[in-house]
């Protein structure tokens, strides 16, 4: 294992580890020739000395370098440095697609589509230097901090030549295309198959063919029809859905038959979400018209088959044509007709071949869950998006391959058993590593609250470890989504007014409480601080408002027993200013100088507050009261007639006295029940003026009810001596 400091070529600087597969190691590295960050990946020791392995390891950068595409993890240099050989390559610090969903659940469909656009073109370039990546697969997707989506892992890749034709299936099962799944040819067709399915993936968050092992996976494939993802997520749009159907189509030239076709689609359904424009690639006509041949025309055939040698199997030819129709291999044989297989002596029954086929599919899938296992291995070099780093943590250099248990239970295991390890207290991709590296296949069951696991670090799995569990089984882990707490600080809600502050609180779920206080350097009305740092959905957060720079105190002067111009001066002096002016009488200040403040002498107030003050007017003047008197009867029968004695009336006496600013009045009897024929006194010996200085009045009896004046009397007042 290399170290921090150490140096490859006298030019790559080792930095730090940042990932650990089957075969390699990833380590951060700064090549100083071209003063740039790197991902070295180096194969580990003990695959060193292995011709074998270094082929391999030497073959995913053959594939790769010479590609050249912003959508494509570049290949900078391959080394063979004895004892060590390693590739260096394009540092991309982000996030695989597969984390990506995890993270989500489900991707959005516009979100979805750029991202597929993006891997569909770096696919485009490599299938126009006729290189099949194979193997196609949400964790070699990596998308960048700054949004670029790059295709990574080419390790398995294959020039499409006469090697593709029969090789054994390999690339990931969940993602395989049939024909891969069944050893057969594989081309373009085998990447958008598998593209196709990392689509579905991405829209509903969930794959198309599970199983208990990778063979029952790899035989949905070949024969179980997809799920339209419309069942799972019926918000898709129909013309989406066709693409992806299109894509996954299990006969290769049911498929769009180039990635280009793919992105053209894809580009018209962000303009046309709602059109139903996908075209499906036309079926081969199997179903005309069955018609005698002529003698004619059977002997034109004859002329142009010269070996021709009819078995006069009529039945067994029909039966050819349909099982052929069914499985959809006329354009992959390359076979056109019985006259061919005629030529070549085919006589074979149809029994015969359908035994041997599903023969080959069987052998075919063995040769799969062998190869998976070889290649869970291989598909490490480009672990956790090439191993070049990415948001959510470095892989550390503790995930390698350890005995978990007894050596007795290890040895009691079969060929096809593991025992499962520790992923708890990991990372979600160093826990997903660590399964792989023991054939298993990790699946996030549900994301849940922990206050002592860290965010996206793995709590619980199931099966536990030490537990005895076939390769290539499913482990189903809990992960943290952290404390549940929302960090403050990631709001920005520091320099906000108090209605953004306030909105912004109420879109993560809190309430918002104000304080003020004084700052000097935030503006009045915007936010000093906040408290608590972190808080949990629901609760309040108190916001401290500023109220600008604290102001300057002064203190207000003494006032009491001085001119009003003295009085101005002093508050002018103290940095104050001259409030309202009023005046009254008092009995021992002389008329023309203050007898009162509106802030008292020594207290402290802000730096330019307006001070009032009292003028004397000196003594008031003694108090003359002018009185007057009346006697007199108000009878109520001569106000109303005769025939008024069984009426109620409300009456009311007063005194209106009238001056230049309207009349005044005073109560000289509250209001009480009369007979309508009754006789009212109207007797009051002293009767105080209610304007001073008034001369005359008016003593009135009213009707309460309706507010008539019944009778009125004059009175004169006199001043009381």
């Amino acid at each position: 294992m290399l170290r921090a400091g150490m140096y490859l070529q006298n030019r790559y600087e080792i930095l730090e580890l940042i990932g650990s597969g089957g075969m390699s190691d990833v380590y951060k590295a700064k090549c100083h020739t071209l003063d740039r960050l790197v991902a070295v990946k180096v194969l580990k020791e003990e695959f060193s000395d292995d011709v074998n392995f270094v082929a391999k390891f030497k073959m995913e950068a053959q594939a790769a370098a010479g590609l050249s595409h912003p959508n494509i993890v570049s290949v900078y240099d391959v080394v063979d440095e004895d004892p060590l050989h390693y590739i260096v390559m394009e540092l991309v610090e982000g996030i695989t697609l597969k984390s990506y969903i995890n993270k989500k659940g489900k991707l959005d469909v516009k979100e979805a589509v750029g991202i597929l656009i993006q891997v569909a073109q770096g696919l485009a370039a490599a299938h126009e230097q006729n290189i099949v990546h194979r193997d196609i697969k949400p964790q070699n997707i990596i998308i960048s901090r700054d949004g670029k989506v790059k295709v990574a892992d080419f390790g398995i890749a294959r020039m499409v030549t006469a090697q593709t034709q029969g090789t054994a299936a390999v690339g990931s099962v969940h993602y395989i295309s049939p024909e891969q799944a069944r050893g057969g040819y594989s081309d373009a067709r085998s990447d958008i198959y598998s593209l196709g399915i990392t689509m579905y993936e991405m829209v509903t968050g969930r794959l198309p063919f599970l199983g208990e092992n990778t063979v029952a996976v790899a035989l949905a494939h070949v024969e179980e029809p997809i799920t339209r993802p419309s069942i799972y997520e019926p918000d898709i749009p129909q013309s989406l859905e066709d693409i992806i159907l299109k894509c996954t189509e299990k006969r290769p030239e049911r498929r769009y038959q180039a990635v280009t076709e793919v992105i053209t689609d894809l580009r018209y359904f962000l303009l046309h979400p709602d059109e139903d424009f996908v075209v499906p690639e036309p079926e081969e006509d199997y179903g005309s018209d069955t018609r005698t041949i002529s003698p004619d025309e059977l002997k034109v055939i004859n002329l142009g088959h010269k070996n021709y040698q009819p078995i006069g199997e009529d039945e067994e030819y029909l039966q050819q044509r349909e099982w052929d129709r069914d499985r959809g291999r006329n354009r992959e044989r390359g076979w056109d007709g019985p006259d061919r297989d005629r030529n070549r002596g085919a006589n074979v029954s149809t029994g015969i071949e359908r035994v041997l086929t599903s023969v080959g599919v069987f052998v075919a899938i063995v040769i799969v869950a062998v190869l998976i296992l070889l290649f869970s291995r291989l598909g490490g070099l480009f672990r956790s998006g090439s191993g070049l780093g990415f948001g959510g943590g470095t892989v550390e250099p503790s995930i390698q391959m350890e005995t978990v248990g007894s050596d007795e239970t290890t040895a009691a295991l079969s060929d096809t058993e593991v025992l499962a390890p520790d992923a708890t207290g990991l990372p979600v991709d160093m826990a997903e590593a660590k399964l792989k590296e023991y054939t298993l296949v990790m699946r996030v069951a549900r994301y849940e609250e922990s206050d002592t696991v860290e965010k996206d670090y793995v709590i619980l799995q199931d099966p536990v470890e030490g537990t005895v569990v076939q390769k290539y089984s499913m482990v189903d882990v809990v992960v943290s989504s952290g404390n549940g707490m929302i960090d403050l600080s990631q709001l920005g809600l520091t320099g906000m007014d108090q209605i953004g502050s306030s909105s912004v609180l109420g879109q993560n779920g809190l309430t918002a409480s104000f304080a003020e206080e004084y700052n000097d350097t935030v503006a009045a009305g915007r936010i000093i601080r906040y408290e608590p740092a972190q808080v949990r959905a629901g609760e309040t957060v108190t916001l401290y408002v500023s109220l600008g720079p604290a102001p300057v105190m002064r203190t207000v002067p003494d006032l009491f027993n001085i001119t009003e111009e003295e009085a101005r001066q002093r508050l002018t002096d103290a940095s104050l200013n001259p409030g309202e002016v009023t005046h009254e009488y008092h009995d021992t200040v002389p008329e023309g100088y203050v007898c009162g403040q509106s802030a008292a002498a020594n207290e402290s107030v802000e730096e330019g507050s307006r001070i009032s003050f009292v003028i004397s007017d000196g003594p008031a003047p003694p108090v003359v009261n002018r009185v007057a008197s009346i006697n007199e009867v108000c009878d109520l029968q001569s106000t109303y007639g005769p025939g008024t004695e069984g009426t109620i009336l409300r009456l009311e006496i007063r005194l209106r006295q009238d001056a230049e600013d309207g009349s005044q009045y005073a109560t000289l009897l509250p209001a009480a029940e009369y007979v309508g024929g009754a006789q009212i006194p109207i007797s009051f010996p002293r009767i105080e003026a209610v304007i001073p200085g008034a001369e005359y009045g008016e003593v009135e009896v009213v009707n309460v009810d309706t507010g008539a004046v019944l009778v009125s009397y004059p009175v004169q007042f006199f001043t009381e001596e």
